[in-house]
């Protein structure tokens, strides 16, 4: 077991790497919305503009919600999601924006249209009284204070539950389990029933670590399962909505009945279906509290103008109110068995005074441990699931980082509590030569490919695995206008040009009939946008669009494709290779593929790092090596 410092030591460090993320991440936003041009805003992708008014109305939870059309469909990946604060401001100044006095809160987000929740009535007459209207992502201090609040709740807890799993977490206090009989579970594999049964024994905490395609989600979804064969209710969470969302449709196909807190990403009839307002609106005792709630409203508004309501009328119309909203409250949450939110969710007004026996966080490596500990603090038990050989959190401030704060939960206990976890060692993905890598670099050569999956290969005449070298082509990173990223436009036609010939090769009526999909992969968003233009310019790939997907790393978290084209995008004198130094988010993108994997790639600049320099030859011994010559032909 790994040397351990004191628990208060290190939350004390993590508050104040977390205060200089905070303060980094507010100057960032007041130096965006003062000096960046909008345009600039559009591509990173925290701003929309123009954008039109539409229909407004009063939802379940009685919040005054609008619809917001982006009036120009852009390209561009956007950083919208729910429950995520945003400004509005006009555009009156060629050079300059008028901002608002008023925050929102967005509801949902599907495509180019949004719902945003309102403040008051008079921000709703502000814009629909405005032309050239914009909407901004704002700086969310809500989250920070959150998190900060968690770990000072943490760092004080002198006595009872949360004291003492600080100690378990992170000190010397070794973890507990009960004694159990193992479960045979013939469905799952024998790593996965392990994790279970790990999971059913644990009395403070237990850790399921999935490497890609080993199946984490179903073993936690098992582990849920029969952890309510033992528990009345218990707190699903993971960082982002999507996890939420992801693992909240699986257990809705396992029985579980679901109450989704906060409204999903995935909108589609059967995400709706589970989430708190659609159940709430779809309760019998809901059309009388609307009634109540409409009445309130206009008597509120006579009392306001003083024509005729009595205060004595609106005090009982607000107790009938509070009584229905009260009665279907805990309907609601009786009659579920899981509660699912995000991290910074559990943290919800709906879920005051709310404790829960068990939690579990999905994609654990992904979340900021303060953001846990938000959670946590509900419980008496902790279940972390997922890689820390995967995507890490997102952190904008480099110091932050480098000095701890990309340090998750899920590392601290894999490091200094191993009897806590349990490893998954078998994966259903991927063609063996393509597994194999990743398996020796990141797990300790433990990964296994399943028998059905291990010799799948499509074209199935080639190598699972190839890297087409660019580097007599001389192709040229560029860096654009503000630094918003590196492209590499020869190394992208290339690309495009080479889907194309495997798309043919394979044979278009099968790529169709058998549903082949692909997926293209760049660290860097300039370089997605890119091809995606070209792709979208190209008459051939029309037919095949639904199979394709362009993404970044981060994008296809969770995702796999029959095919996976990577462009690395680097190719300079001096070697330097930027963000593609995080070698978690190199692991996530060539642990994508079913049953090819084609990197691109100036070889020269890249294999002066000691990862891609036994990947290339790694590829050379078990694939093929492609050296491009200037003119494009094949040299083999």
């Amino acid at each position: 077991m790994a040397e351990i410092t004191s628990p208060l030591v290190d939350l004390l460090h993590q508050y104040k790497l977390l205060q200089k993320e905070y303060e980094f991440e507010k100057n960032s936003f007041y130096q965006q919305t003062q000096q960046e041009g909008i345009s600039k805003r559009i591509r990173e992708g925290v701003c929309w503009y123009p954008v039109a008014v539409g229909k407004n109305y009063y939802n379940s939870l009685n919040q005054l919600v609008i619809e917001i059309k982006r009036d120009e469909a852009v390209e561009t990946d956007h950083q919208f999601d729910h429950g995520r604060p945003v400004c509005f401001f006009a555009n009156d100044d060629i050079d300059k924006s008028r901002y608002f006095k008023f925050s929102a809160t967005i509801g949902y987000v599907k495509e180019d249209l949004m719902t945003v929740i309102l403040p008051h009535t008079a921000a709703l007459v502000e814009l629909q009284s405005t032309t050239n209207l914009g909407v901004q992502l704002f700086f969310d201090s809500t989250t920070y204070k959150t998190m900060l609040s968690a770990l000072t709740e943490v760092m004080e807890a002198k006595e009872g539950r949360l004291a003492y799993l600080r100690e378990v977490l992170l000190g010397n206090v070794r973890p507990q389990q009960r004694e159990l009989s193992s479960i045979g579970f013939t469905w799952l594999n024998r790593s996965q029933e392990k994790a279970v049964n790990q999971v059913l024994r644990a009395k403070e905490v237990s850790v399921i670590h999935g490497p890609p395609g080993t199946g984490k989600t179903t073993t936690l979804v098992e582990a849920v399962y029969e952890t309510l064969r033992r528990e009345n209710q218990v707190l699903v969470c993971a960082q982002s909505n999507l996890a939420v969302d992801w693992i909240s449709e699986k257990l809705l196909d396992r029985g579980v009945n679901v109450l989704r807190i906060g409204n999903p990403t995935r909108v589609n009839e059967k995400m709706l279906s589970f989430t708190y307002e659609k159940r709430f609106e779809s309760h019998p005792c809901y059309p009388a509290l609307r009634n109540a709630r409409k009445a309130l409203r206009e008597a509120s508004t006579r009392l306001k103008n003083g024509r005729g309501a009595k205060r004595k009328q609106v005090h009982e119309l607000k107790e009938q109110v509070v009584r229905w909203e009260l009665l279907i409250n805990k309907q609601l949450f009786g009659e579920s068995r899981a509660i699912a939110c995000t991290l910074i969710g559990a943290n919800h007004r709906l879920l005051n005074g709310k404790r829960f026996s068990t939690i579990f966080i999905d994609e654990a490596s992904q979340a900021l441990e303060a953001a846990c500990w938000v959670a946590i603090a509900k419980s008496d038990r902790i279940i972390l699931a997922g890689d820390p050989c995967q995507l890490p959190p997102t952190i904008k401030c480099y110091e932050a980082a480098k000095e701890g704060l990309d340090r998750t939960l899920i590392q601290r206990l894999k490091q200094r509590k191993p009897e806590t976890v349990s490893m998954l060692d078998i994966q259903y993905r991927m063609h063996e030569i393509i597994m194999r890598f990743p398996s020796s670099w990141f797990y300790r050569n433990l990964l296994k490919a399943a028998p059905e999956v291990s010799q799948r290969q499509i074209p199935d005449d080639e190598a699972p695995i190839a890297w087409y070298d660019t580097a007599d082509c001389e192709f040229t990173e560029e860096t654009m206008s503000g630094n918003l990223g590196r492209i590499n436009k020869s190394e992208a036609k290339l690309m495009v040009s080479q889907l194309q010939y495997y798309i043919e090769k394979i044979g278009a009526n099968r790529v169709m009939d058998e549903r082949i999909d692909f997926g293209v992969i760049s660290p860097y968003r300039l370089q997605v946008q890119y091809i995606r233009q070209l792709i979208r310019g190209k008459d051939f790939f029309q037919p095949f669009r639904r199979l394709i997907t362009i993404h970044t790393v981060d994008g296809f978290q969770g995702q796999e494709r029959d095919v996976i084209f990577i462009s690395l995008v680097r190719a300079n004198d001096e070697g330097n290779i930027g963000f593609l130094n995080d070698l978690r988010r190199m692991n996530v993108a060539i642990t994508r593929a079913r049953m090819k994997l084609i990197i691109y790639g100036d070889a020269p600049t890249l294999t002066r790092h000691p990862f891609y320099k036994a990947l290339y030859r790694y590829i050379q011994n078990n694939g093929k090596v492609v050296i491009l010559k200037p003119d494009f032909q094949v040299q083999e």
